[in-house]
This record gives structure tokens, sequence and C-alpha cells, in this order.
């Protein structure tokens, strides 16, 4: 299947189990609301014991506002601490929501693919997106159940590379500000930093496109995390220039529809300044912030797809050449068996 048919079939797929998109959305819409309630929680704390501005705390995204708490709270050891608990408590519930949901998204797509037919290669009609639906509550809850503790190990490692790959980024920017001598080489150092950091979001990327086949693999094979690695390899190698164009442009896709937002987010935002009409702006603003996350997620659910279809062409080729192999082997021990009992 060529990379057209691939990324069609993916967005059918995810089209006709919208249900799927949805549930994704508000886990993941629960998801930042529960980070934000320690970190808007300690920025309050902040402006009341040590005089901050709450305006200017809760200025910018998740991960600015708890750098700007983190810092300020640097002078308050235990309350620092707290904080921080805090925050790792609601971060690790709030993945363990993600993981466990993603197990019933993972499993009705992989229920739709299998039944669905060359859906890719038919016009587009209503007919055709429900004869391509596989969504049902007891599907999506015995998805969740069935891949829970599986994707829970698997999300647990993700965290942890998470945690190493910033880590070590956050050592080697530190060491190299303190190194640097000069103002020629802190300038030389701040474009190195910012090459590290692309190098860091490329990482991730692909640490995330990697999570991702393992769990296409996981539940497809139905087998477990260490048994999904040497599976993921396999179809890796086996499929190496397919995956590599769907995930370039999925990755432009994605990068397209962030600017695109990021433009239509700041001129609603010129309009928001205005007085009364600023007003009227938001609703629209939250109506943009839906549509946002909608696209997002349907963007996720369709590399998804387009993967999954990947994997199971493969699989199924796979056991192709394996049953003639089992064949010949039955056969041959037939024989074997025939010879010795004569």
């Amino acid at each position: 299947m060529d990379l057209k048919h691939l990324l069609k079939r993916g967005a059918l797929l995810a089209a006709a189990n919208w249900q799927t998109v949805a549930i994704q959305f508000v886990a993941e819409t629960t998801f930042q609301v529960l980070l934000a309630v320690p970190i808007v929680g300690a920025a309050v704390l902040v402006a009341v014991l040590l005089g901050g501005d709450l305006t200017e705390l809760l200025h910018g995204s998740l991960r600015d506002i708890f750098t700007t708490i983190a810092s300020t709270l640097l002078s308050e050891p235990f309350a620092l601490i707290a904080f921080v608990t805090a925050f790792a408590v609601v971060l690790l519930g709030g993945s363990v929501l993600m993981f466990v949901v993603k197990g019933g998204t993972v499993d009705v797509l992989v229920a739709a693919n299998a039944d669905a037919g060359p859906i890719e290669q038919h016009p587009l009609t209503i007919e055709m997106l429900r004869h391509a639906s596989r969504f049902t509550l007891a599907r999506f809850t015995d998805g969740c159940a069935r891949l829970s503790r599986r994707y829970l190990r698997l999300g647990l490692a993700l965290m942890v590379v998470y945690v190493v790959s910033a880590g070590g980024y956050l050592a080697f920017v530190a060491w190299g500000y303190r190194a640097a001598e000069g103002r020629a080489l802190i300038i030389g150092w701040t474009f190195v930093a910012a090459l590290s950091a692309a190098m860091l979001v490329a990482w991730m990327t692909i640490v995330n496109m990697l999570y991702l086949l393992l769990q296409i693999a996981m539940a497809v094979e139905d087998i477990g995390v260490s048994d999904g690695c040497r599976a993921t390899a396999r179809f890796i190698r086996s499929e190496y220039r397919d995956l590599v164009g769907v995930f370039l442009v999925v990755v432009a896709l994605v990068v397209a529809a962030t600017l695109a937002s990021a433009l239509a987010w700041s001129g609603v935002g010129l309009i928001a300044f205005v007085p009364l009409v600023g007003l009227a702006v938001f609703p629209l603003q939250l109506a943009a912030l839906v549509l946002r996350g909608l696209a997002f997620e349907y963007l996720g659910l369709t590399a998804l797809g387009a993967y999954l279809t990947l994997y199971q062409g493969y699989a199924s080729r796979r056991g192709e050449m394996v049953s003639p192999a089992h064949a010949d082997h039955g056969r041959g021990g037939g024989v074997m068996g025939a010879t010795g009992a004569i």
C-alpha cells in the first residue's frame, strides 16, 4: 500500500471511530486540568506569603509557570518540596489515566482495521464510515482492561526515558554555561544550547513514535513489553521506508497545524484587548481551544491508524510465510515417525 492510501486509511479509521477522538480529547483535557491544580495553588501561595505577582506567576504555558514558581520557591525549601511532590503525584495519576484510556482506543482501532476492508480505495460515503466503525462502550472498556497492565509498564518506562532525557539536557546546558567564559563563548554556547533543545525535541518525537509502535505491537500480538520490543524491532526493519514516510508526513502536518493554530490564536488575542468586544471573544477562544484539541487528537489517531495498517499487513504476510514452514515441518515429522515405526 502506498503512502497516500496509508494516510487516507488512517484518517478514515479515525473518522469512523470518532468516539475515540472525543475520549482521547476529554482524557487529555482532564490531565491538563489536574496538572493545573497544584500549579495554581502554589501560585496563590507564593502571591500571598512571598508577595509575588499572581498575574506574572500564571503567565505562559504550564511548563513556564512551573519553572517560575519553582525558582521563586528556592528560598523556601519545604514549600518547594511540597509543591514538587504534589505536582509529581498529579502527573503520575494523570499519566495512568492516559495509559489506560489509550488501551481502549488502540483495541477499537485494531478491530476496525481488521474488519473495515479496503476503504481507502472507495469513494467517501457515510455508509462506508459506518461499515468501518467498530466502537462500542463494551469493546472500549474491555480493551482498557486487557491492555491496562502492559500499557502501564510501558508508560512508566516512557516516563523514565523522558526524565533521563530532560535531566541530561539540563545538565548539559548548565555545564556549558558554567564552562563558557567570555562574551563570545557565551553567545556561541547559546547557539549550541538552542541546537541541543531542537535535538531534544526531535529525540522526544522519535521516542513517541517508537512508543506508539510498541503499543500497536502489544495490542495486535497480545504480548508483553519485552516481546513487544522484539516484535517492534522486526517490524521496523521490515517496513522501514513506509514508516519513515508516514512519520515525516505526520510531523509536517502537526507542525503546519501548530503554526496555523498559533496564527489564529494571535489574531483572536489582538481582538481580545478591545474593550467590550474582548468579552465576546471569550467563547470564540474557548471554541478554538476545543477545535485545536480535537484536531491534534485526530491527527494522532490518523497516524495510529496508518501505523496499525502497516503492522497488521506485516503480521499477515509473516503469518503466510510461517504457515508453510510449519506445514513442511509437520510433514517431515510424519515421515520420520513412519520411518521409525517401520
